[in-house]
């Protein structure tokens, strides 16, 4: 991780917190904290090697379709259903979704302090009784991923403010790395 890089993450946690402790002027946090996320996002969407796959137009022709077939699907989901079963459901896909997202965005940090052995050797796992469903992970991944098993069992439990933010710059982070 470069210095620009580390500054801008430590820049952006201190954005996060600031209101916690002093009034910050909520327009000026939220132009910061997204100019700060989309660098973040940015620097790690470079890469040494072109991008093997790319997006055809029928791809994303098809973007907005898909964009409202959801919408309609969540607003139907909670006109005819109770919603609590739907906030229950939403809760758990952000809780699993919010491990994977915390984990890609803590792995540069947490590879750095790790043996060069656990960031190389892949570990496949493999679901019983559907062998098709497999999922390949590091030892550095599962390191990654336990800060960001509590984080979103508080986030589950508490639905603090903080808990949102920081898993919607964690969704925005990997989401931009993910453009080339």
């Amino acid at each position: 991780m470069k210095t620009h890089e580390r500054a801008a993450n430590l820049a952006l946690a201190g954005l996060s917190l600031a209101p916690l402790v002093i009034n910050v002027n909520p327009n000026l946090n939220v132009i910061l904290t997204a100019c700060l996320t989309v660098y973040v996002g940015c620097y790690r969407s470079v890469k040494s090697t072109p991008p093997a796959e790319t997006m055809s137009k029928e791809h994303a022709m098809r973007f907005p379709l898909v964009g409202s077939a959801m919408l309609l699907s969540l607003f139907l989901l909670f006109k005819f259903l109770s919603k609590d079963l739907v906030n229950t459901v939403l809760t758990a896909y952000f809780f699993i979704l919010g491990i994977a997202a915390l984990c890609a965005t803590l792995l540069p940090t947490v590879k750095r302090f790790l043996p060069e052995g656990w960031n190389d050797n892949a570990i496949v796992w493999r679901a019983p009784y559907f062998h098709s469903l497999s999922v390949e992970f590091t030892k550095s991944q599962v390191v990654a991923s336990v800060p960001g098993f509590f984080f979103c069992v508080w986030y589950a439990m508490k639905k603090h403010w903080l808990a949102n933010n920081v898993l919607g710059l964690a969704f925005c982070i990997q989401e931009l790395r993910c453009y080339h």
